[in-house]
Formats: structure tokens, C-alpha cells, sequence
């Protein structure tokens, strides 16, 4: 699924072997949150498959996109599901290290 009403912002799914794989590029900020939403709430309540939002292309997230990741981190934590976040850009890793939710996020430097 591609959300492309902002080319800015790009949100695509990959399922593999009970794995599937969110790759965002662009911005994720309040003006493509809606976007961002719609991708993830199916996928969000499928416990039978691991979900893992690569951000390898992300080049900028507000607060509004660290918000979605965070009530998706916390919905599959009360799952039990597994959530991981990989490739984050060092940019973006800093704002996660500064604001203290990095600890939050399994996270791995390569995807595969």
C-alpha cells in the first residue's frame, strides 16, 4: 500500500515469511499523520505477524509521527506482538536518544 497524496512522504508494505515491513521515506510530520494512520492500523492488530518499520529513508519526524510510533509500540507491547524499528538515520536517532524513547524501540542498524 503507497500513500502518495504528499510526495514528500511514502509508506510501503512488504510481508515476508510472517514478517511484515513498513518502509517510510520522506517527511512524517503532522500534515501526512492521517496517512501514516491509515498504513498502520490494519497491520497494527495482526499479532501473527512481526512488524517492523524501516526508517532507512525517513529524513525528518515531529512529534505527531513519534506519537503514532509510540501508540503502536504500546499496542503490540499489550499483544505481546513483536515491534521493531530499523535503519534509523543518525538524525533521527539523536531526537529519539534526547527525548529518552530510543530505549523504547527494539532497534538494528541493518534490516536483513
Amino acid at each position: 500500500m503507497n500513500t502518495n497524496k504528499n510526495e514528500k512522504f511514502n509508506a510501503k508494505t512488504e510481508t515476508q515469511d510472517g514478517v511484515c515491513t513498513v518502509y517510510l521515506t520522506g517527511e512524517l510530520d503532522l500534515s501526512v499523520a492521517p496517512e501514516f494512520r491509515l498504513v498502520m492500523e490494519p497491520l497494527v492488530d495482526n499479532k501473527e505477524q512481526d512488524l517492523i518499520i524501516n526508517m532507512k529513508d525517513l529524513k525528518y519526524i515531529d512529534s505527531t509521527g513519534i506519537g503514532i510510533l509510540l501508540s503502536v509500540l504500546k499496542a503490540r507491547h499489550g499483544m505481546e506482538a513483536r515491534f521493531e524499528v530499523q535503519e534509523v538515520p543518525a538524525q533521527i536517532q539523536k531526537l529519539f536518544d534526547m527525548t529518552g524513547i530510543a530505549k523504547f524501540f527494539v532497534s538494528q542498524k541493518n534490516s536483513q
